[in-house]
């Protein structure tokens, strides 16, 4: 039986598994050029499953002392306590801006998706729909 003081299990944000589709229909169009072209033009195929790959790879973790960023070719964990506050810029992805001065992007973390990561940070991110 959980007690009151234990954490909720983490909450985790990534990219909708629907962008699987459009890599799909990237790689029907890749095919007419690949056969169309000379055989060395197959090569181009790793385009689709390099995005397939970066899909199931991007993510943010959080619970209520870390949020944790997987990326492509790694993983980057930061304290709540480090970070002093989270900003949109021209991307789509928030950036959480650290106290050190430094900025980390927070893959699938959108506008919309601050009320669940309002619930996984103890209130540390504030709610902008309330």
């Amino acid at each position: 039986m959980a007690s009151a003081t234990s954490s909720p299990a983490p909450v985790v944000i990534r990219i909708s598994p629907m962008a699987h589709l459009a890599v799909a229909l990237f790689a029907l169009a890749l095919l007419s050029i690949v056969f169309a072209g000379p055989g060395w033009f197959a090569v181009l195929l790793l385009i689709p499953i390099a995005l397939s790959v970066a899909i199931a790879r991007y993510r943010t973790v959080a619970d209520r002392e870390t949020v944790t960023v997987r990326t492509l070719f790694g993983t980057q964990k930061m304290r709540w306590a480090d970070i002093e506050g989270l900003r949109f810029g021209r991307k789509a992805w928030a950036l959480a801006r650290k106290s050190d001065g430094s900025e980390t992007t927070l893959p699938a973390v959108t506008f919309a998706s601050l009320p669940v990561l309002t619930a996984a940070s103890g209130g540390r991110v504030p709610n902008p729909y309330e």
